[in-house]
């Protein structure tokens, strides 16, 4: 049976919900590029592969890649972040743009775009160099004014962190959503997840939730540790993605769980955007938290199965 007879929801009537919903990305945006090319040869310099590209690739990373997942299953994505007035956010601005998501990138003349450079010979990875600062306070402090001003005209709130200090103010966003009645996703990130506090849901992966809550011997152990952090946060729900074995929902209901989709897992990078992507998108569009897993869990099983931070589009996902 198909993900959309257990939602008990057909394909037109879903497409219809997706397109109304609209959703705010807040977060660490970041330009993903690729070089492609083939080795041959060790360098006479040293003893490393000498890589000969013959193609470039770029992508939107980051908070942006959780924004691409909820344009490609055809909702209304706007994103505000924080990236450097250099030649990697012009790009970055580009592709958003082209992906039809509403885009609010401050620019801080003082820092360098977050890029990743992948080097990548016959699929397989051969570095990765990354560019990175932390953004100025004054643009933070206009950015969260931005927030505060749009926050009312959005279904959702989902803040995407990847530890670069675009949420320096995630406590005071997660208020101010909270007053304009908005659900809060949060992709968390570190070992302190106090700030977080307050928020609808949080969406770590196996090994984020294990530094946190420390290790489990069995499911039962998992849950309570779970449980325990849901009511310290006091969050509606915790959903703890646990790579092949799927992922398991914590509600004050119980747990609930689901096995993994993935028929091929090819590339894991970006799973994570477009779980909260997809979860945050259904929600905007209605559907209850356990059938929004169930949209998540069916989208993250195609991109896996997809090179680097790749979507699923939304025919993709009726298909299934």
């Amino acid at each position: 049976m198909g993900v959309m007879q257990d939602l008990g929801l057909n394909a037109p009537e879903l497409a219809k919900r997706l397109a109304g919903a609209r959703v705010l990305v807040v977060g660490d945006v970041m330009l993903d590029r690729y070089w492609f090319g083939d080795v041959s040869r060790i360098s006479p310099e040293a003893p490393v592969p000498v890589a000969r590209i013959a193609r470039s690739e770029e992508r939107a990373g980051g908070a942006a890649n959780v924004a691409r997942n909820i344009a490609g299953l055809g909702g209304q994505a706007s994103i505000l972040s924080v990236v450097g007035d250099d030649e990697a956010a012009n790009a970055l601005e580009a592709l958003l743009v082209r992906d039809g998501i509403a885009t609010s990138l401050k620019r801080d003349a003082k820092i360098a775009t977050t890029v990743k450079l992948r080097v990548v010979a016959r699929q397989q990875q051969l570095i990765r160099l990354d560019f990175e600062d932390a953004p100025s306070h004054e643009i933070l402090a206009d950015k969260l004014q931005e927030f505060a001003d749009i926050v009312a005209d959005n279904d959702v709130v989902i803040l995407s962190d990847y530890g670069k200090g675009g949420l320096t103010h995630v406590a005071e966003m997660i208020r101010l959503a909270q007053a304009a009645g908005k659900p809060v996703l949060i992709d968390p990130k570190g070992d302190d997840y106090s700030k977080y506090a307050g928020a609808t849901l949080l969406t770590p992966n196996r090994s984020e939730f294990r530094q946190v809550a420390g290790s489990w011997k069995d499911e039962a152990s998992l849950t309570a540790k779970a449980q325990a952090l849901r009511d310290e946060l006091k969050l509606d729900a915790l959903l703890v993605t646990r790579s092949e074995e799927g992922m398991t929902l914590f509600r004050a209901e119980g747990a609930l769980h689901q096995p993994t989709l993935a028929r091929e897992v090819y590339d894991v990078s970006g799973a994570g955007d477009t779980v909260i992507g997809t979860l945050g998108l259904a929600l905007a569009a209605g559907l209850s938290l356990p059938m929004a897993m169930s949209l998540a869990n069916a989208a993250a099983g195609v991109v896996v199965g997809k090179l680097g931070t790749a979507v699923c589009t939304q025919q993709e996902l009726l298909a299934l």
